[in-house]
């Protein structure tokens, strides 16, 4: 595999569906779901060839591709006799981590799964599939980029994909949606831009070589670099001040806490979650979310440890306000599309604990958690979408004593509730412990506070699920059909790795092994 461009091939495989349904006829239907179903098979095959090759015992990055990409002359300047050429360099910079090996797992996992579950859109059946499948391309790019300009154009890739397909294929209100998403992603990504400007205008500032008494120099995009003049500041870098480095931190956090999301930056998501059709909502809230933590760990706790630390109080309490208050709200919902929502408000406070933890038990739980949540809120997602095409709708207060009718979809939605509220044996229940556990050894208060959402939780979960299930049924919901071959699959697929990653938690872990090990070390310097 040394020789094999897998990154590539991973992140850019989709585009061959791409041009496949650009020649294809908008009329055949059928085949054009079979092309768009059929191309998330291959990045999905690659991962589990990468994952199944990956050492686990190898520190850093196992696999990488790095090609220099854009190099701009900027101005070329004399003094002394010594000539110095400025440039600004981008590169073409994938690499994968055990932390970047699960994200892009998850990407692949829930991306089959969604592809399976479009088959319930009804209109622009090729337009829908060419914005999924570049929707891919963004998100696997995305958790591999590691140049930060690529991952900016990576980053941006999903949101223009994301707001087309909230925008055309969602309910009533898509309109809507698709521009309160546009707007606080807009000013999240703009944010980060600022923050990443800033990076490269300072950290990024290298000595690429000298000859015949010319310098050239370069603003390098670069994440490695940033990083080691960070750690280590050179001759040519700009040493940041406190105050600046705060700064940026601030900056990342808002800029991904708006994508996570962190309260008060939530209301957004409300929107997607309930208009959205729930193939996407499959992807946002598996996939989409987690892109916001992963910028947190990859932009804020790695390349700022000593800010981390200083406020890891402040994420802890933000964690904390997440949990509690999106358990409050989902207890209140009659919407059961709402009720996920602020369950996945209530779910990524808990990776915000483990982050906040600043030890490796919570860094691990955080990343179970996202994990565990991508997997499951797609599964809840995938039964929301089968059911509200036969009943035409998810209120609670309409539904009831499905069971009935649909005996092996109700047993699923048991499964995924049950998961959700963290029972042990299935995934839920080892990201939440393991966040829980590792707070708990530094801020023993918050973290107690905290498990008032999981008790809350499963009072919501329980309210949902078994309402929908149990209970009277209305007239008009006999004899509905239950789950089709088409959605039982992709059912049962999430189910098993929901169920795998309960009782064999260590097929996660392992890959963890190596990922936080500089960043310990960094907070044990620092302290």
């Amino acid at each position: 595999m040394a020789n094999i461009p897998i990154l590539t091939l991973i992140t850019l495989s989709p585009l061959l569906g791409i041009l496949i349904l650009l020649f294809t006829p908008a009329n055949k239907n059928r085949l054009i779901k079979t092309i768009g179903i059929a191309t998330t098979f291959i990045p999905f095959i690659l991962v589990i060839w990468m994952f199944l090759a990956y050492d686990y015992s190898e520190k850093g990055v196992a696999f990488e591709e790095n090609l220099r990409w854009i190099h701009m002359p900027l101005n070329t300047e004399a003094y002394q006799g010594q000539v110095s050429s400025y440039f600004i360099q981008f590169n073409y910079h994938l690499a994968m981590d055990g932390i970047s090996l699960l994200l892009v797992l998850l990407t692949a996992i829930v991306g089959v799964m969604a592809a399976f579950a479009s088959v319930h859109i009804k209109k622009r059946w090729k337009t829908y599939f060419i914005l999924f499948l570049l929707l891919e391309v963004g998100m696997f790019g995305v958790f591999m980029a590691r140049d930060l300009f690529l991952f900016f154009l990576f980053f941006e890739v999903t949101l223009v994909a994301t707001y087309f397909l909230i925008g055309i294929w969602g309910y009533v209100g898509r309109e809507k949606a698709a521009n309160k998403f546009l707007i606080y992603n807009g000013l999240g990504s703009a944010l980060m831009l600022i923050a990443f400007t800033l990076l490269i205008a300072t950290a990024g500032f290298q000595v690429d070589q000298s000859v015949a008494g010319q310098t050239h120099l370069s603003y390098s995009g670069d994440l490695a670099t940033i990083l080691q003049n960070l750690i280590q500041p050179s001759e040519s870098s700009v040493v940041l001040s406190a105050g600046m480095q705060k700064t940026i931190f601030i900056l990342l956090l808002v800029a991904f806490g708006i994508k996570l999301p962190i309260f008060p930056f939530h209301t957004w998501m409300l929107k997607v979650h309930n208009e959205a059709p729930p193939a996407v909502v499959m992807i946002h809230s598996g996939v989409l979310l987690k892109m916001g933590a992963y910028g947190l760990i990859r932009f804020g706790l790695f390349l700022f440890p000593q800010q981390t630390e200083s406020w890891a109080t402040v994420l802890a309490i933000l964690g904390v306000i997440n949990i509690i208050y999106g358990a409050v709200l989902a207890l209140v919902q009659k919407e059961f599309k709402l009720v996920l929502a602020y369950s996945s408000i209530s779910h990524m406070g808990v990776v915000l604990l483990g982050l906040s933890a600043l030890n490796e038990i919570g860094l691990k739980g955080a990343m179970f958690q996202m994990i565990s949540h991508g997997l499951i809120s797609a599964l809840f997602f995938l039964l929301v979408g089968s059911l509200y095409e036969r009943t035409h709708t998810t209120r609670l207060d309409e539904l009831g004593g499905l069971a009935r009718s649909m005996p092996f979809m109700s047993g699923i939605l048991l499964i995924a509730g049950l998961a959700s509220l963290g029972l042990p044996g299935l995934s839920g229940f080892v990201g939440e412990f393991l966040s829980f556990l590792g707070l708990f050894s530094e801020m023993k208060v918050i973290a107690v506070v905290g498990t008032l959402g999981i008790i809350l939780g499963a009072v919501y979960v329980l309210r949902g699920v078994l309402g929908i299930t149990y209970g009277p049924m209305e007239d008009r919901y006999i004899g509905i059909r239950d789950a089709r071959l088409i959605e039982a699959i992709p059912m049962m697929a999430l189910t098993a790795f929901i169920v795998l990653l309960g009782v064999y938690p260590t097929i996660i872990i392992d890959p963890l092994q190596h990922s936080f090990e500089q960043f310990l070390q960094l907070i044990k310097v620092g302290g």
